[in-house]
């Protein structure tokens, strides 16, 4: 009885020091990236930046991300999770304290790169230590408290990333990493205990690792760039990249990336899709509305902050609530339902004008977080519900690098419109109405992708609620088994 309460005890110890290491860190990457988003104009001023080259400040860290990913999921599954995760803390700081010191835009991307990289190391290997340590009844809560802290980092960045843009400079926003990454690092070393690695024996993959990331970057740079002819024949390199990559996965015996959980796992592959194209849809809103109610509204980049932390708000405080409830109400109900709430946001989106009311653009967003909230939990627990232990770190690597790749995609949008309509050439007065023009059209193709997106969400097959499956005598590896055959 003693013996049996320790181990609970010692249990629940565990899930309370995952959970705190992890949505400690989950928080520093997006506050990152929502505070960077309100300092643009600045940067734009101090590096002298056109529109394409401040898309890509935002962009070259997604790209890292991206290619990274997989990479880290199948090293940390291969050589220990917690291992990753602080070497990634460790380059994820090292590559923002170097930021701060940027003399030109082509120094700050590459130090946007070293940061995305050390993310990816953490990102992937927090999710997965969380899906390790939890069991399934727990698990929702515990995804919905993490998806809580990365919109929380949303939610204060605007602001906090205003504030000290217009008091000290953007540079101060990078150098604010530095306290908190090597916080997080300490934190993890006293308080993490133990260590997870499911398939040390397996050979990594390096030569798909190439493929992949030279496909990811050809696609994504061949978008900034078109409508050129290169931009073209890098796209189409990029997509023969992929197809290589993929087909080289299907033969080797330690794949890179699992193709057969989309071949034979049709909830983990409709929920991936449905992460990709929701993604796909709403990341570029904060990264567009930063830029119109500064340049179009002319408010400062604080004001500009405080009205677009509302989204991530709405995002951090039902989040939990809606992994809460994903734990007994079906998932895919639950994502669809915020799948369609983001359409009409986006709609709204649409008719934006410079006349345009602050309260109709701050409500809006607020309707944007709670779609994006009752979407985000539950898919990723219906992701994560979906597969066996073993697949753990694949699935978060996968889960990540669809979110990505989601992001990725709708920075695309954002700079091929850009490139498009406004050019290669700094946003002033004269370009105001095309620049206006290009969020348009970047909400409405968004709307289109989150329509797609509902069909994925809705008809990705049934899972049970955790609660309902630890009813059963189904073990966890027969309940994923049984996921990924329906």
């Amino acid at each position: 009885m003693d013996s049996g309460q320790s181990s609970a005890d010692h249990q629940a110890a565990l899930e309370r020091s995952a959970l705190f290491v992890a949505t400690l860190t989950s928080f520093m990457g997006p506050f990152m990236l929502s505070s960077v988003n309100v300092a643009l104009p600045d940067l734009q001023a101090d590096l002298g930046l056109n529109a394409v080259q401040l898309s890509w400040v935002a962009t070259s860290y997604l790209l890292a991300m991206a290619i990274c990913l997989l990479p880290a999921g199948k090293i940390a599954d291969m050589h220990g999770r917690k291992k990753v995760f602080i070497a990634g803390l460790l380059v994820y700081t090292l590559g923002a304290t170097s930021a701060a010191f940027a003399a030109s835009s082509t120094s700050l991307i590459l130090f946007r790169v070293l940061q995305g990289l050390g993310a990816a190391m953490f990102v992937t290997t927090g999710m997965a230590i969380l899906t390790s340590i939890f069991p399934p009844q727990k698990r929702g809560r515990a995804i919905g408290i993490y998806v809580a802290a990365v919109y929380i980092g949303l939610s204060a960045g605007p602001f906090f990333g205003g504030l000290l843009t217009e008091h000290f400079g953007w540079r101060s926003i990078f150098l604010l990493m530095l306290p908190l990454g090597l916080g997080s690092v300490i934190v993890t070393l006293l308080f993490l205990k133990g260590e997870w690695a499911d398939v040390r024996r397996q050979r990594f993959d390096l030569l798909g690792s190439i493929f992949y990331a030279a496909a990811l970057s050809f696609l994504i740079y061949g978008a900034s760039i078109l409508p050129s002819w290169s931009g073209w024949m890098l796209i189409a390199t990029g997509l023969l990249g992929l197809l290589l990559f993929f087909r080289r996965q299907q033969r080797i015996a330690h794949p890179l990336f699992e193709v057969s959980l989309f071949s034979a796992n049709r909830p983990f592959t409709y929920s991936s899709m449905a992460a990709l194209l929701n993604y796909s849809a709403t990341f570029a809103v904060t990264f567009l509305m930063s830029l119109y109610l500064q340049y179009i509204k002319g408010m400062s980049p604080q004001a500009a902050g405080a009205i677009l932390m509302v989204q991530p708000v709405m995002m951090a405080v039902f989040s939990p609530l809606a992994g809460r409830l994903s734990d007994s109400v079906e998932p895919r109900l639950l994502a669809t339902a915020g799948m369609s709430i983001t359409v009409v946001g986006m709609l709204v989106f649409t008719q934006l004008q410079p006349e345009t009311s602050l309260v109709i653009i701050a409500v809006n967003l607020l309707l944007l977080g709670f779609g994006f909230a009752l979407f985000s939990s539950p898919n990723m627990s219906a992701i994560m519900g979906a597969v066996t232990q073993k697949q753990y770190g694949i699935a978060s690597g996968t889960a990540a690098t669809m979110r990505l790749l989601g992001q990725m995609v709708s920075m695309a949008i954002a700079t091929v419109a850009l490139a498009l309509l406004v050019g290669r050439q700094a946003i002033e007065p004269h370009v105001y109405g095309p620049f206006l023009t290009s969020i348009k059209a970047v909400f409405t193709l968004s709307a289109l992708l989150c329509t797609v997106g509902i069909y994925f969400s809705l008809f990705r097959g049934r899972l049970l609620p955790p609660r309902d499956a630890s009813r059963s005598d189904i073990s966890d590896t027969e309940a994923g088994g049984q996921a990924g055959s329906e």
